[in-house]
């Protein structure tokens, strides 16, 4: 598993792009990880899966909610990272409005969720590879802080820790 003072996997993710603009179509575009990290603070938040009860009812809510907090903090971008693909994350920022406060990202094949060391089976469950939960800061591609929740708990990866362990920083 990655842990702090680790650079990050180089990835690829996707992302639905609503408007085209500067080097985007409208649709699922790719982008590599190592570039959108170099030489800025994003943190990262992973979970199991788009419209899952948690992760719809807390998780995103919560980083949508700090998101001028963060930026204040001095947080560049902030993602969340499912293993879903472009379409159903796109679907997803819709419904929770994430619009200009957090991006959300696809890792469709779990590339770089078994990259990280972040994955679990949730097959038994009907759900196959997905990600832990799990919250990280990452400045200039390099992993400052790692918070994994334990199975079936919602308690250190969600914004307000996040914003604790930054203003500790």
């Amino acid at each position: 598993m990655i842990k702090p003072g680790d650079r990050l996997p180089d990835a690829t993710l996707f992302e639905f792009v609503e408007v085209a603009g500067e080097g985007c179509t409208v649709g699922p575009n790719s982008f590599s990880v190592r570039e959108q990290t170099a030489g800025r603070r994003v943190v990262i938040f992973g979970l199991p899966g788009a419209f899952t009860p948690t992760c719809s009812a807390k998780h995103v809510p919560g980083y949508v909610e700090h998101a001028a907090q963060l930026r204040a903090a001095g947080v560049d971008e902030v993602w969340c990272v499912s293993v879903n693909d472009a379409f159903v994350m796109g679907a997803w920022a819709r419904d929770q409005h994430t619009s200009g406060k957090v991006r959300m990202v696809a890792d469709g094949s779990a590339a770089f969720t078994r990259a990280l060391g972040l994955e679990q089976d949730l097959s038994a469950r009907g759900m196959g590879i997905r990600s832990q939960r799990y919250a990280m800061v990452i400045d200039d591609g390099v992993v400052k802080t790692l918070h994994v929740e334990a199975p079936g708990k919602f308690e250190v990866s969600d914004a307000a820790s996040i914003l604790a362990t930054l203003s500790q920083a």
